[in-house]
């Protein structure tokens, strides 16, 4: 495990990530003033007091994904995440509440239209870096792992597990620098990225092993065939097929960095909470007094 503690440490969180999570799991019994179903809501407001209490975090953003259909990556693949479907209209609200509720909570909010949460929280990572921070990031989604650093950390909030960049190889087989690359030549069923047909996780582990990266792999393709894996001469096949369909997957898979959300080292630095706004939702959610008691104590 990393250690990490003080004040250069910021967490970043996969909202969306968490907001889903409370949608399948929380049952459909809580409703606000109007009526309206706000499952979610409730999920993933006890879910951030959590981590508020247990993280004392100073520095702290929640990114959401706004991007579902008009992410960049749409305008590379227009097939990308389309195995998806798009969430109900009751849950595109929550979701809205959700941004508030960490809004008053005086945390930053990073949402973005072209962006996906993964390119907002990587932006944010690598421009705080530079101003010495180290950073943990609070999602179970296997594409962060790109973005860790030697003294960068990942946690899994609800299975409290957490890991640095030794963590990444010991799940995919590969080192963190290596992730976008693994991904393009293996394929992501859940974002609808095809990869390379006929490579699996195995064998795009022992590429990357043996060449380091995916453009080694491309040029010295003629090597591929004499490796010790199965299937090693149709695998150099797949790859003379399919390079180009590969370069792109890459496109796909690499997290944005270049995002101005996090520059200069207040940027993310959690303000005074907005007491009067969180009454007044805590009223409209018709919060019970331990949720209202746990959100007041965090302002």
């Amino acid at each position: 495990m990393v250690a990490v503690s003080g004040d250069s440490l910021v967490h970043l969180v996969d909202g969306s990530l968490y907001v889903f999570r409370a949608w399948h799991s929380m049952p459909d019994e809580f409703h606000d003033q109007d009526g309206e179903s706000v499952n979610a809501v409730h999920g993933f407001t006890r879910f951030l007091c959590e981590l508020l209490e247990r993280s004392r975090a100073e520095h702290v953003a929640v990114a959401f994904d706004a991007s579902l259909t008009t992410s960049f990556r749409n305008a590379i693949y227009p097939a990308y995440k389309a195995n998806r479907e798009l969430p109900p209209p009751q849950l595109v609200r929550q979701f809205s509440v959700c941004r508030e509720i960490s809004a008053a909570l005086g945390l930053s909010v990073l949402n973005d239209h072209q962006y996906e949460a993964d390119d907002l929280i990587g932006s944010a990572l690598w421009g705080l870096r530079s101003h010495g921070f180290r950073g943990v990031i609070v999602s179970a989604d296997k594409d962060f792992g790109q973005l860790l650093g030697e003294h960068d950390e990942q946690w899994d909030f609800a299975k409290n597990v957490r890991w640095g960049p030794s963590g990444v190889f010991d799940k995919l087989g590969v080192h963190p620098h290596q992730v976008a690359d693994y991904l393009a030549l293996c394929g992501d069923a859940v974002d609808n990225i095809p990869g390379v047909p006929g490579i699996g996780a195995k064998t795009a582990a022992a590429l990357l092993a043996h060449f380091g990266s995916l453009d080694a792999v491309l040029d010295r393709i003629d090597e591929v065939p004499y490796l010790r894996i199965r299937g090693a001469a149709a695998c150099a096949a797949r790859l003379r097929e399919h390079a180009e369909q590969a370069l792109m997957c890459r496109r796909l898979t690499r997290i944005a960095l270049d995002i101005a959300v996090a520059e200069t080292a207040d940027a993310l630095r959690r303000r005074q909470g907005e007491a009067a706004t969180l009454d007044e939702l805590c009223e409209r959610l018709r919060f019970g007094p331990l949720t209202r008691s746990r959100l007041r104590a965090l302002i």
